[in-house]
């Protein structure tokens, strides 16, 4: 019973971080695909502003994910400047929270 209990918990702990640690390769492709470098990069402004300085300005906000889901889905103004952000309604809310969720990971 203890063997099978310790096998069971080891099992889940090998696999848990394969379930709970987002690919950015994966998601930095899915950006590119969704258009978000058309605007958006990484390390600079273009367009709009780049994603070191979203993650910066989010930083410690606890709704900085769920804000951020909907400026994807919606768009914006008036933040970062007087090019409105489009809104991108064809996306789903999770997509929307996935880019929104990379977005923020640039520190």
């Amino acid at each position: 019973m203890k063997r099978t209990l310790f096998a069971l918990a080891a099992a889940a702990i090998v696999t848990l971080p394969a379930v709970t640690v987002p690919v950015l390769a994966d998601d930095a492709a899915f950006a590119r695909a969704s258009g978000c470098m058309a605007c958006h990069a990484v390390d600079r402004r273009m367009v709009g502003p780049s994603f070191r300085d979203i993650s910066a300005r989010y930083t410690g906000q606890a709704d900085a994910v769920a804000r951020m889901t909907v400026k994807v889905q919606r768009g914006g103004s008036g933040v970062w400047g007087p090019v409105p952000m489009p809104a991108n309604p064809r996306l789903s809310e999770t997509d929307a929270r996935r880019l929104a969720t990379w977005s923020l990971s640039h520190r």
